[in-house]
């Protein structure tokens, strides 16, 4: 997928942006998905962003394509137990928008949308901060299943959609970070943050060439 930004020439040069390419054995991980990005009136809501409001239908077409290919399908969700936000640590501090997410919360921000629910089947992973991979099970599940390609899609993309890809990589996991099927507040904060993963960290691809691939299940 081809980005463009004015500093493109610029990173060319210096030897960034190069084809990480597919492995063999994909996953889908479908992240922090819920009500509250897509909600009129919550704290977090991308709705506004034309992108943002698209991007549930493009991860709909990516579970569907998973789920005929019989690939993994991975979750991750945030939750809050504590009364006082306590297990948020330092993140709450900055984010005060993390209460969607504290247990009992009655706004009901947390719920899943609609078509984008985990099967019985899937794993799904609790998490208190931006990556799926920190203080989880997820690179341990991963490497049980075999899985050498993370299809990632989800919200939002400057927050945790990045951190888990950046993880992913360290892991030794290839990212594939599907920019249509990720969502953020504005234009502006989803193409550079886009532009720059597929820099640094990963392949940022096509929703139509993630499709394709997870059709086609493991090779």
């Amino acid at each position: 997928m081809s980005i463009f930004h004015s500093s493109t020439e610029d990173y060319n040069r210096a030897g960034f942006a190069n084809i990480m390419g597919w492995g063999s054995k994909p996953a889908l991980l479908v992240i922090d998905v819920c009500k509250a990005y897509w909600a009129e009136g919550s704290p977090l809501d991308i709705s506004h962003n034309p992108a943002g409001a698209a991007a549930p239908d493009s991860m709909r077409r990516l579970l569907a394509a998973a789920r005929e290919g019989e690939v993994p399908v991975l979750w991750s969700k945030v939750q809050y137990i504590h009364p006082e936000m306590l297990d948020a640590g330092l993140f709450y501090k900055k984010a005060k928008a993390l209460t969607v997410w504290q247990k009992g919360d009655a706004r009901g921000l947390h719920e899943p949308l609609e078509g984008l629910v985990p099967d019985s089947q899937d794993i799904v992973v609790v998490k208190q901060y931006a990556s799926a991979f920190f203080g989880t099970s997820l690179a341990s599940s991963l490497h049980t299943l075999g899985v050498d390609t993370l299809v990632l899609c989800g919200v939002s993309t400057s927050g945790c959609v990045r951190a888990t890809t950046l993880d992913a990589m360290q892991h030794g996991f290839r990212p594939m970070v599907v920019g249509s099927a990720c969502g953020d507040r504005s234009p502006e904060i989803q193409d550079a943050n886009l532009f720059d993963l597929n820099a640094k960290y990963a392949d940022v691809v096509m929703e139509e060439d993630a499709v394709k691939k997870l059709r086609a299940g493991w090779s």
